[in-house]
């Protein structure tokens, strides 16, 4: 029986071997540093663009409305910031012109406090029944439901509030006499236009924001908590009011100020709903008008470019960026303070 025997392979073909395995590595290792660097400098870029876009935003706002560019004069270099801060009249029309501020801050902040009022509870209630009460197959159904609400242009809920809300929610109960030919019930003024209107569609709209966020973090509140509470004899609704919302309460209050923010710079549904006339006022019923459609009417309308009233829309859209930046601030500090206390 022959034995046959095996030479060793040569030292070249192994370091030959060696080798090329140690130039497929250093191949895949430069393309994977590559890649890594290709990813990085595109999240960079992305990054970059919010923030030049916003420091665009604010250099637009700030050289039309407080520096100017030469030969033009910005708007305040032309009209007082104690008129602007001072006066109670919005009127650009008149001769000489007034412009106020507050007729619009009031209407603005009108409807946002209506629209809180009405989505923020309603929004909550419903997260929390979806969260904690509803059988899968109910929040299956309902939750795509609701947050179809928030695909909605917002022009058709302004055209709600106007053809619907108004007419037939607001006026049969504000005044009954009118609507049902009744001489002997009261019958309360309300404009075909009014505040309470806009902030009852805004407070539709919002409803879909505070709902699906609560409705996210409550339901990512451990449920080890929940059975602690049961454990110790509570109740479902003493473990979702002592229990659960505590836990959840810092993106309770995120989902709130962010639905709040959108109720401030909401445009088209007010402006369809509420009118176009800036009054100093906190009657709900009375027509008013806000920053943001005050902006949009300059911008639609037939205002010549370059003339005081068509400047006034900067110094407004810049009073609006500083509300919503002081809103935003606000609401970090608390989500912080919340943060630190829960977690």
């Amino acid at each position: 029986m022959s034995v046959v025997e095996q030479k060793p392979a040569s030292t070249d073909s192994v370091i030959d071997r060696t080798n090329l395995e140690a130039s497929g590595l250093a191949y895949r290792f430069t393309w994977h540093r590559l890649r890594e660097s290709f990813i990085q400098m595109l999240l960079f870029l992305c990054a970059l663009l919010s923030v030049l876009t916003t420091l665009a935003i604010i250099f637009v706002l700030v050289s039309e409305a407080i520096f100017g560019i030469p030969p033009e004069k910005a708007f305040f270099q032309e009209i007082s910031l104690s008129q602007f801060f001072l006066e109670t009249r919005w009127a650009p029309q008149y001769s000489p012109p007034v412009f106020g501020i507050w007729p619009l801050i009031c209407g603005t902040f009108l409807i946002t406090i209506i629209a809180a009022i009405i989505g923020l509870p309603t929004g909550l209630l419903a997260a929390v029944y979806l969260a904690e009460y509803a059988s899968p197959r109910v929040r299956s159904i309902a939750k795509p439901i609701l947050e179809l609400l928030a695909g909605v242009p917002t022009v058709v809920y302004g055209y709600f509030g106007l053809r619907i809300v108004t007419p037939y929610v607001i006026r049969p109960i504000l005044k009954p006499a009118e609507f049902f030919g009744v001489d002997w019930l009261w019958s309360i003024p309300v404009d075909g236009f009014n505040a309470l209107s806009g902030g009852i569609v805004v407070g539709l709209m919002i409803i879909p924001t505070v709902c699906s966020l609560s409705e996210d973090v409550l339901r990512a509140v451990p449920r080890t908590l929940r059975e602690a509470g049961y454990a110790l004899g509570s109740t479902k609704f003493d473990v979702c009011v002592r229990v659960v919302i505590p836990s959840a309460l810092s993106g309770i209050i995120a989902a709130f100020l962010l639905a709040i923010s959108r109720a401030v710079g909401e445009t088209m549904a007010v402006t369809i709903a509420a009118g176009q006339k800036p009054t100093l006022t906190l009657n709900p019923l009375s027509q008013i008008e806000t920053m943001t459609a005050y902006v949009v009417n300059v911008m639609s309308g037939d205002t010549p470019v370059g003339t005081i009233e068509y400047k006034s829309l900067y110094a407004v859209a810049l009073v609006l960026f500083l509300t919503t930046l002081t809103m935003n601030l606000i609401s970090q500090l608390v989500l912080a303070r919340y943060r630190e206390v829960y977690q």
